[in-house]
């Protein structure tokens, strides 16, 4: 597909088959829109993390959630991150 928009939630839910209603992207993986439907996920060019619930998502010490979610450290150092493979066709 000509022009994948990389940069798109919604696309890397796709392309990376992201078990989540909802994806939030971030190129730095450290500043996202809130999550509002879940399961939910953010993710960064190198891969995402799933929120099973809110409860999961609201609790996480690693995030510290207002108008936008700051994800301190970035994305892949919150456990549970899920690396993806850039050289696999998945």
């Amino acid at each position: 597909m000509s022009g994948y928009k990389t940069n798109s939630g919604d696309n890397l839910r796709r392309k990376w088959r992201i078990p989540a209603v909802q994806v939030r992207y971030h190129k730095d993986g450290t500043w996202f829109m809130p999550l509002e439907r879940f399961p939910g996920a953010f993710c960064d060019p190198g891969g995402y993390i799933v929120f099973q619930n809110e409860h999961e998502y609201r609790t996480s010490r690693h995030l510290s959630i207002g108008k936008r979610v700051n994800v301190r450290r970035g994305l892949s150092r919150v456990p549970g991150y899920v690396r993806v493979s850039h050289g696999s066709s998945r």
